[in-house]
């Protein structure tokens, strides 16, 4: 089946009404719920006061979320308000100066230097001497380019501060005491590993001679990306960092300011939303959970997954904002989730995904069309990812499951490619075999929505969710909600069809034979 396969309008519209008054419906059973239990006393501790004017409590359960656009947001704001101010100064100014010819060469190094005095202000010198002495070990293993050596020295380094006791001894050595120290460490240091990790093997890359400890330095100290990501892989900073031709392209400035203003309203958006809907504060009072409808639980595991695509487009696109006003192209947001349909594009963070594709799950699985060395390559790619996101039961369970998830899409690509499969989809219409294909996509959407909210809430509420919509609530749910999805993934299906046509036209048939009409 072609992505370019069409399906007749009214169809389309169809599907548009259903996935409309379906989200609807479950829209308002999760409002009545949140505004009938807003003052129950499991909520106390996640549902705080929000606008009093409009009688509303607010859902603060997401610690992240009120650490960047509530608690914390002025120190946030402040620190790359600065680096912005910084970088428009120095950028100013340095070409002026004379000796300064190329002071192109030199502005990345500055913003490294600026952004190491940074984290020295705000943890320490301690943690600055941590994170410097993680930078050299790396450092000093990537100078014998071996790539085996490398990986082993970062995930061993990496483990250091993901197990106990060794992450607990690394933690004790930074002095001082404040409500963001516990995240700032664990961001800063697991951050920076990786980034010193993705110079090391570039560093094996390297044809002649080995890049220089400075340029570890400007790429691992950038202060936007320090502590809180995304990560771009070193090939991709050093190039864009030592790019000469610093000339903004045209209504650049323009998509800058108009993305910006995106997530700001994103953010509005959400607040909006925290105050009518407490889609992360109910999911944790089983109790509650027990007594919703079906809908309501298929309508909370979907909405958290949305909401936690939309928390990571808008805070990795705040950093991003400030990193393209020094001329740097950061990873994308991360597919939204009403997007997705296969495992292969699932993930929330696009620049650890793009580090783990291309030092783990592209280097060993290749074109990932041979079952073994799929296999292998989910095995290695989610063996990183459990030690990165930190070994537990729940981080087991999740990685397992999406793993089994990449191979099982495989698996069954494989065996629907055999005859007679192959030869009975390819005898039917290729309208009729995007139906029959959405109707398996929208059964795997609904695994990754099961595989994946476990990890944002809780293991007790997706076993909930999942026994509800296909054991308890079969046939009658089940059908129903999977009706709905169908419904929804031809929808994206059109929209993947839309942009295809607009990428690559279909080129207009010619007149009787490849000969135009005489007029």
């Amino acid at each position: 089946m072609g992505i370019k396969t069409a399906l007749p309008r009214y169809e389309l519209y169809l599907y548009t009404a259903v996935l409309a008054v379906a989200l609807i419906w479950a829209g308002s059973w999760i409002f009545e719920a949140s505004s009938e239990n807003a003052n129950r006393k499991t909520f106390k501790e996640s549902v705080k006061p929000g606008w009093h004017y409009f009688g509303r409590k607010m859902d603060a359960a997401d610690f992240e979320w009120v650490m960047w656009f509530t608690t914390f947001r002025n120190h946030i704001l402040f620190a790359l308000v600065g680096h912005v101010i910084f970088a428009k100064i120095f950028s100013l100014v340095a070409p002026k100066v004379r000796g300064c010819e190329y002071w192109y060469k030199w502005i990345s190094l500055v913003f490294g230097v600026y952004g190491g005095l940074a984290v020295l202000v705000t943890m320490g010198w301690t943690f600055l001497a941590l994170v410097l002495s993680h930078c050299i070990i790396l450092y000093s293993v990537a100078i014998f380019k071996s790539k085996w050596m490398c990986f082993a020295a970062g995930l061993c380094t990496l483990a250091s501060i993901k197990l106990e006791p060794f992450n607990s001894w690394q933690e004790a050595l930074v002095t001082g005491s404040f409500n963001l120290q516990d995240i700032l460490f664990y961001g800063g240091c697991g951050f920076s590993i990786m980034r010193c990790m993705s110079f090391a093997l570039e560093n094996c890359e390297k044809k002649e001679g080995n890049y220089t400890f400075s340029d570890l330095v400007k790429y691992n100290f950038y202060l936007p990306f320090f502590f809180f990501g995304p990560i771009m892989t070193f090939d991709r900073f050093h190039a864009q960092a030592n790019n000469t031709q610093l000339i903004r392209k045209e209504r650049e400035m323009w998509n800058i300011t108009t993305k910006a203003l995106l997530h700001l309203g994103g953010i509005l958006v959400v607040d909006v939303f925290f105050h009518y809907l407490y889609i992360l504060t109910i999911p944790s009072d089983m109790k509650l959970v027990a007594k919703l409808s079906d809908w309501s639980l298929a309508g909370l595991a979907y909405s958290n997954l949305v909401y936690d695509w939309v928390k990571a487009a808008v805070m990795f696109g705040v950093i991003n904002t400030v990193a393209m006003l020094d001329h740097l192209d950061p990873p994308q947001p991360p597919k939204c989730i009403t997007m997705l349909y296969v495992f292969a594009e699932t993930h929330f963070d696009r620049g650890i995904n793009d580090w783990l594709c291309k030092y783990v799950y592209d280097y060993i699985g290749g074109n990932h069309d041979q079952i073994f060395k799929e296999l292998l390559a989910t095995i290695c790619t989610f063996a990183v990812t459990t030690l990165w996101l930190g070994p537990c039961e729940l981080v087991y369970i999740w990685s397992f499951f999406n793993c089994f998830g990449l191979n099982f899409e495989l698996w069954v690509a494989k065996f629907f490619s055999l005859p007679p499969l192959s030869t009975i989809e390819s005898a039917m219409g290729e309208a009729m075999s995007r139906r029959i294909r959405g109707l398996f996509n929208a059964a795997n959407f609904w695994a990754i929505v099961l595989y994946n909210v476990l990890s944002l809430n809780s293991l007790e509420f997706a076993k909930m969710v999942g026994r509800r919509l296909i054991f308890k609530g079969f046939p009658l749910t089940t059908l129903s909600v999977l009706l709905v999805t169908y419904c929804g993934v031809q929808l994206v299906k059109e929209r993947e069809r839309q942009q295809a046509l607009l990428e690559d036209p279909e080129p207009v048939k010619p007149v009787d034979g490849g000969k135009e009409k005489a007029e």
